[in-house]
């Protein structure tokens, strides 16, 4: 320990800045020197990108209806549950962007953004949108360009775009749905029009389609729910509109998007069957069953029931998570190497040996960092 204590504070940051972000803050509780070490040297992304990169996604469960402001991480290294702060008790996770959640306030009847870092505790409201609307559909469309500060793998430069919802009542009748397509850019931080939407798809938007989407090249997709479920795809580029069936339309019990080796993917299941994976063909428009979720950790999700309406789900590149509630457990898919294992995950019911009670969750899925972002300050 006197070895460590002897190292200079800048030599000493910069061992820090390849623990992972769970090793990190326990490093941070050693010894005063050690905090004081961490907070005069703050991390970067640069410097922690690689680390980041390279371990598993943590699973965030954010209770639906919460009376306080906090929210639980699972730690897929160590298999264990924490608590986290929230700035605020009435928000809904729509999509992870680098080491960032976008977030809607839920307690606001028009749409208002923000951005969070979970680990840090760093949050902003994005600016209103020009047109203020009721339950739009949100689409994230995050830089794959490295060339600058904002654009790597921590924090990303990105690109919100919002269709459909209703507009505000004009003062000469009642509201209407909203056919214009707003766009906010990361990078200058205002939101201007960038396309329309025709009518029949600004309905099924507003009233059929979660707010969670998927980006696949230039093109956002969103599930809807109208009769039956079908998948709504917006090209950015050529704001062209179009629609896609989906496999078992009609009997599934629900059905979410995921991005799965770089293609788009449907997860569902039907009463009395299994929960399957499926993925789009490149250019036919055509779904292949891709894979299955074992019997046995199924059965253990469902409570035996085979019954999936009450699932959710949420992914990304390196994991799909598909849960009921806060206690219940999850089953996760997750990429290792070039294949992808099935696990069971056990639920968050008791945090440092107190029960915790039970509650309907809406998931995310990012890789933690203690980094400050550029994108927030």
């Amino acid at each position: 320990m006197s070895i460590w204590n002897n190292l200079p504070l800048d030599l000493l940051a910069k061992v820090f800045s390849f623990l992972s972000p769970d090793s990190l803050a326990i490093a941070r509780s050693v010894c005063k020197n050690w905090h004081t070490c961490s907070k005069a040297y703050p991390l970067s992304p640069t410097t922690t990108s690689s680390t980041t990169t390279t371990t598993s996604s943590w699973f965030l469960a954010l209770p639906i209806r919460n009376h306080r402001a906090c929210c639980y991480a699972h730690n897929p290294t160590i298999d264990k549950w924490h608590q986290l702060s929230l700035p605020l008790p009435s928000i809904r996770p729509i999509a992870s962007i680098g080491s960032l959640l976008l977030l809607r306030v839920t307690n606001s009847t028009t749409l208002q953004l923000g951005l969070f870092n979970p680990f840090t505790g760093e949050f902003k409201h994005l600016p209103r949108l020009r047109a203020a609307r009721t339950n739009p559909a949100v689409g994230v469309k995050v830089s794959e360009s490295s060339n600058s500060s904002h654009d790597d793998v921590v924090f990303p430069s990105f690109r919100v775009y919002v269709a459909g919802g209703m507009s505000e009542a004009a003062a000469e009748g009642g509201a209407t749905y909203e056919t214009k397509v707003e766009m906010y850019d990361s990078r200058i931080e205002t939101w201007r029009v960038v396309g329309s939407t025709p009518v029949e798809f600004a309905v099924r938007l507003t009233v059929w389609t979660p707010n969670e989407n998927v980006c696949i090249g230039e093109t956002l997709y969103w599930v809807t729910s109208a009769r039956a479920y079908s998948v709504v795809g917006y090209d950015v580029g050529r704001n062209g509109w179009r629609e896609l069936g989906v496999p078992m339309a009609e009997k599934l019990e629900f059905a979410s998007l995921v991005k799965r080796n770089g293609a788009l993917g449907l997860v569902g299941g039907t009463c009395g069957g299994s929960g399957c994976i499926w993925g789009l063909g490149e250019g036919d428009d055509k779904w292949c069953l891709v894979d299955e979720v074992p019997l046995q950790l199924g059965l253990r999700l469902l409570g035996g029931k085979r019954v999936w309406e009450s699932v959710k789900c949420v992914g990304n590149e390196d994991c799909i998570c598909l849960y009921r509630d806060l206690g219940s457990g999850m089953v996760a898919c997750r990429r290792v190497g070039c294949e992808w294992v099935w696990v069971w995950i056990y639920g968050c019911d008791n945090l440092k040996g107190k029960p915790l009670p039970n509650s309907a969750i809406r998931g995310a899925l990012l890789h933690p960092t203690l980094a400050s972002s550029s994108l927030i300050f």
